[in-house]
């Protein structure tokens, strides 16, 4: 029973496990730590055995030149223009005053109406007038028979030389009373001073006016003057004689001629005046309305381009950039001459250009590029 119970007590007994026999365990674990080193040596790899530079890249030696458009251009002779705004005013416009005081008896003529040198505008009454004639009239008779009476008197020396004398001044004064009487009544004739249009008329038929009173306005518009400024940069091209084109704001187009050009500066504008006188025959165009002047100052060598073409140098100066020698770009200052709708005549460049006209915005002066014909002209 006992020995039973030993071995059954025996037989319980936990014996420790222990793999260190185990040959497949150490070799795992060998392994394992081979691993464990090579991944160490490799992330260590770049500071124990830094790896070599890259090779350095090879560098372009020749640059390419930009590819540009150029078109050929020859001078040609155009017109130089000077161009003014203005504005047209009459040949004449001249106010008919009232030179003595009294009521208008009758009024001949309308407004707007077309009159000529003479004809009457209207008439005063004429009763006050006749009055002061025949009271002149009658004065200058009694004045002369003293006159005479005196000087018979002095003669038989019963009268002096004052008495003479104060009959004598007496005449004269009444003469000249008669005058002023005539002259009066001639002015109760309102008439017009010259050939043009009633532009005002400003009284009517009974209405009482006094000395000075403006009754009406005449103006004449045949030939119309256009007056305009003129810069004093541009005073030496302007002189007169000259031609010019006038366009009238109303579509009207009239040659002209240059009448008047100051000789004294505008203090507020340094601007001179001058004049053009259109002929206007017929009265057509009116006067008072805007006007532009063109006056031709002679011929010019210029080349005919696009304004898109145009380029600004380092210093803001207006320019073309051209091809010159050895394909180098060249930029020319210009002064543009004339502008027209579709293009602008400049000055500057040599009678011949090659004229770059795409791509300028991406050269610069003294740059090498390659010159590239347009294909219109290479269809030419």
């Amino acid at each position: 029973m006992d020995n039973t119970m030993k071995d059954t007590t025996r037989e319980r007994t936990p014996e420790t496990l222990s793999f260190t026999s185990d040959k497949g365990a150490a070799r795992s674990t060998w392994i394992a730590g081979a691993i464990v080193t090579v991944l160490v040596l490799w992330m260590g790899s770049g500071f124990v055995i830094p790896s070599e530079p890259d090779a350095a890249p090879e560098l372009r030696t020749e640059v390419q030149p930009v590819a540009v458009a150029v078109e050929g251009s020859i001078a040609e002779s155009v017109t130089q223009f000077f161009l003014a705004e203005g504005q047209a005013v009459p040949d004449r416009d001249t106010a008919v005053r009232a030179e003595i005081s009294g009521q208008i008896s009758e009024v001949l003529v309308a407004k707007g109406a077309d009159v000529v040198a003479g004809d009457v505008i209207a008439r005063f009454d004429l009763a006050q007038r006749q009055a002061d004639l025949d009271r002149a009239r009658a004065e200058v008779a009694r004045t002369e028979r003293d006159f005479n009476n005196a000087e018979t008197l002095l003669a038989r020396g019963t009268a002096t030389v004052d008495r003479v004398a104060s009959a004598r001044a007496a005449f004269a004064s009444a003469e000249a009373q008669l005058a002023a009487a005539n002259e009066a009544l001639r002015s109760t004739v309102l008439t017009v001073p010259f050939d043009g249009r009633l532009e005002t008329l400003t009284i009517n038929e009974g209405e009482f006016v006094q000395p000075g009173t403006e009754v009406a306005r005449i103006v004449d518009n045949t030939p119309l003057t256009v007056t305009i400024q003129i810069p004093q940069q541009s005073l030496s091209r302007i002189e007169v004689g000259q031609a010019a084109q006038v366009e009238f704001i109303t579509g009207d187009v009239l040659p002209g001629v240059v009448t008047f050009v100051g000789t004294n500066a505008a203090t507020d504008t340094r601007t001179f005046l001058a004049e053009v006188e259109v002929d206007n025959a017929d009265g057509r165009v009116p006067a008072g309305i805007s006007a532009q002047v063109r006056i031709p100052t002679g011929d010019v060598s210029a080349h005919f381009l696009s304004p898109a073409i145009l380029s600004l140098g380092t210093d803001g100066t207006l320019g073309i950039k051209t091809v010159g020698d050895a394909n180098k770009v060249v930029f020319t200052p210009v002064e543009i001459v004339r502008a027209q709708t579709d293009g602008i005549w400049v000055t500057g460049l040599p009678n011949s250009a090659d004229v770059i006209t795409v791509g300028q915005g991406y050269v610069n002066d003294g740059e090498v590029v390659s010159p590239q014909q347009n294909v219109a002209e290479q269809s030419q």
